[in-house]
C-alpha cells in the first residue's frame, strides 16, 4: 500500500507541473506532454499490478524478471518523477509570494528527469546486453613452459532470471567464450538470484561452453537460496542441491570446498574452489586450508572464490596461492569504465571491485559479472567475459 500511495502522489504532482509548465505556453506541447506521460504511467502501473496478482512460485524465472521489470520501471519513470517535482515546487516555495514557479529550478528537473530516463532505457535495451571482452595478460615467476600462454576463460554471476526472454543473448554469451579457444573455463558463482527455479533450461545453454582440459565453478552466495522469501534451512538446503545440479548439468565440475588437479603435460594446475555464503556485509567464507590438498605438488594454483575480499582476508601473503579470481560485485551495474579511468560505486564496498590486483607473485582478478540483479539494467558498466592469458616472467 505504501507503494501505491508513493506512485499516486507522482502522478498527480507531475501532472501539475505540466500544466504549470507547458498550458501556459503550449497547448500542443502540453496535450504531447500529457500523452507521454500518459504511456508511462501505463507501463509503471502494468509491472505493478503483474507483480503484486501474481500467484505461482517465486522463483520462477518469469517471475524474477517481472519484479526487475517493475524495479526497471520505477527508477526510468517514478525517479525522474520524484525529481522534476522536486525541482518544481522547491522554486514554487522561493517565489511562493509572487504565486509562481522559477522556470529555471523546473527546467533543471526537466533536463534531471530526462537523463535519468534515458540513462535507465539505455541500460535496459542495449547496456545490460552490451558483453565486453577483458583481455588480461598475468605474468607469473618460474611459470612452468607448458602453463606458458595458458588461456582461462572467467564468468561470474549470471543471475540466469535476468536473460529470461533473452535467451538468445546468453547463446550469444556462450559463443563469445567458444571463440576465445579456452584451455579452462571457470565461473565464479551466483547463477541465480532467489531460487533453483530460476535456472530453467538455461543448462543447456550453458553446456555448450567447451574448453580443452576442463571446465570449473563454485557456488556464490544467492546460490544457497539466501534471498529465498519465507524460506526455512531446509527449503534453502533444497535450493543449493538443486542448483548444483544444475551447474553440473551444464557441463561444470562443482568445486565445494575442494580441489582438483589438471595435468598439462609435466606441469600441474591445482584448482581450489570454496563456498560463499550469507548477504552483504555478512558474508561467510569457507576455510580456503581445508580446502587445498594436504600435498601441495601442484606448478600452479587457482582460487575460485565468490567475494574478493576474501583474498585480502585469506589469500594475500597467508599462502602460495598465484592467481585467484572473484566475482561478486557487478560493478554495482553504474559507474565509468574507459580505458583510462574505472569508477563504480562498489569500490566503497570492495578495495578490489574489478579489474586486475597483485601483490608480488600473487594476482588477483575481480570480474565484474555477466548477468544483471534488482534492476534489468546496467549504466557504462558492461557485462563482462574475461580472458586470462599466462605468461612465464
Amino acid at each position: 500500500m505504501p507503494v501505491i500511495i508513493i506512485l499516486l502522489s507522482l502522478e498527480v504532482l507531475t501532472f501539475l507541473v505540466l500544466r504549470d509548465y507547458f498550458s501556459s505556453r503550449s497547448k500542443t506541447g502540453y496535450y504531447i506532454s500529457l500523452i507521454l506521460n500518459f504511456m508511462l504511467s501505463l507501463l509503471l502501473w502494468y509491472f505493478l499490478l503483474r507483480t503484486r496478482l501474481y500467484r505461482g512460485e517465486f522463483d520462477m524465472p518469469e517471475n524474477i524478471a517481472m519484479r526487475m521489470n517493475f524495479a526497471g520501471t520505477v527508477c526510468a519513470v517514478a525517479v525522474p518523477r520524484f525529481i522534476l517535482g522536486l525541482f518544481h515546487f522547491t522554486g514554487k516555495m522561493f517565489n511562493l509570494h509572487k504565486g509562481t514557479y522559477l522556470k529555471g529550478f523546473t527546467v533543471t528537473g526537466m533536463v534531471l528527469a530526462v537523463i535519468i530516463f534515458l540513462s535507465v532505457a539505455w541500460g535496459t535495451f542495449y547496456g545490460r546486453f552490451n558483453f565486453r571482452t577483458e583481455e588480461v595478460t598475468v605474468g607469473l615467476k618460474d611459470l612452468k613452459p607448458e602453463l606458458n600462454g595458458l588461456r582461462i576463460v572467467q564468468i561470474s554471476d549470471l543471475h540466469l532470471s535476468g536473460f529470461y526472454g533473452h535467451y538468445g543473448q546468453l547463446r550469444k554469451a556462450t559463443a563469445i567464450v567458444n571463440k576465445l579457444k579456452p584451455d579452462f573455463i571457470v565461473n565464479t558463482g551466483d547463477f541465480i538470484s532467489y531460487g533453483w527455479k530460476e535456472f530453467g533450461r538455461c543448462d543447456t545453454i550453458l553446456s555448450k561452453s567447451q574448453s580443452r582440459y576442463g571446465n570449473f565453478a563454485i557456488i556464490g552466495n544467492h546460490d544457497f537460496g539466501t534471498y529465498m522469501p519465507g524460506s526455512s534451512l531446509a527449503e534453502k538446503a533444497d535450493i543449493m542441491s538443486n542448483v548444483a545440479d544444475k551447474i553440473t548439468a551444464s557441463g561444470y565440475e562443482l568445486l565445494n570446498n575442494n580441489s582438483v588437479t589438471k595435468k598439462i603435460g609435466d606441469a600441474r594446475v591445482e584448482f581450489i574452489g570454496v563456498v560463499t555464503g550469507g548477504k552483504h556485509r555478512h558474508l561467510m567464507h569457507s576455510d580456503i586450508k581445508s580446502a587445498m590438498p594436504l600435498k601441495d605438488s601442484a606448478d600452479l594454483r587457482i582460487f575460485l572464490c565468490h567475494d574478493p575480499n576474501q583474498w585480502a582476508e585469506d589469500v594475500e601473503g597467508k599462502t602460495n596461492i598465484e592467481l585467484t579470481l572473484s566475482g561478486h560485485t557487478h560493478g554495482m551495474q553504474m559507474g565509468i569504465i574507459t580505458k583510462w579511468f574505472r569508477w563504480s560505486p562498489a569500490r566503497h564496498f570492495y578495495p578490489h571491485w574489478n579489474g586486475l590486483y597483485s601483490a608480488g607473485n600473487q594476482f588477483h582478478y575481480v570480474n565484474r559479472g555477466l548477468g544483471t540483479l534488482a534492476v534489468p539494467f546496467r549504466i557504462w558498466m558492461p557485462p563482462e567475459i574475461t580472458l586470462i592469458t599466462l605468461k612465464a616472467v
